[in-house]
């Protein structure tokens, strides 16, 4: 079951490269996003797709898909790079399976991708960054199958292992 009609919902998810190796840790089975982005954590659903962005090397990382409700967890397991939000827990969380995870050799570069994408389009194009500004975002199918290739046109032949997780899903 999916947020929209039966139809996955597609989120981007944002955040630092630590926050990124600290999902993979866990190995991409929960995701949580910041307090308030709680509304958007609500919406998610099994089905949805999360697409991995990495702030600072502005980069696509990865997908996975939504396997839970949303549910609270002070645990603290992700971490703001913002001084002044040291204190934040990412307290909304999703379980989650992965679908592709690229390693970081792999990371699409973000900038030929985004510059394509509908919804980055609402943007000027010399600043198509502030897209990615802020924990979550939804973006539409024909977006999110974009970006899917550029990611799985990233997966090195015979990939196993660490390298690259790779698993059923669309």
């Amino acid at each position: 079951m999916a947020s929209d009609e039966g139809r996955p919902t597609y989120w981007i998810v944002v955040g630092s490269l630590d926050n990124f190796r600290r999902s993979a840790e866990l190995g991409f089975t929960v995701q949580g996003v910041k307090s308030r982005h709680r509304k958007k954590a609500e919406r998610m659903a099994p089905g949805d797709k999360i697409v991995y962005y990495v702030t600072g090397l502005k980069a696509f990382a990865g997908i996975a898909t939504v396997t839970s409700r949303s549910f609270e967890s002070q645990e603290r397991i992700w971490a703001s790079n913002d001084p002044k939000k040291a204190a934040e827990d990412y307290p909304f969380r999703v379980q989650m399976a992965p679908d592709v995870i690229l390693s970081e050799e792999n990371f699409v570069p973000a900038e030929g991708v985004a510059r394509r994408m509908h919804y980055v389009a609402k943007w000027p194009a010399d600043n198509w960054t502030l897209a990615f500004q802020g924990n979550v975002h939804v973006i539409g199918d024909a977006d999110y199958r974009l970006v899917r290739e550029a990611i799985e046109a990233r997966v090195p032949a015979g990939a196993v292992g660490g390298q690259t997780l790779r698993q059923a899903g669309g």
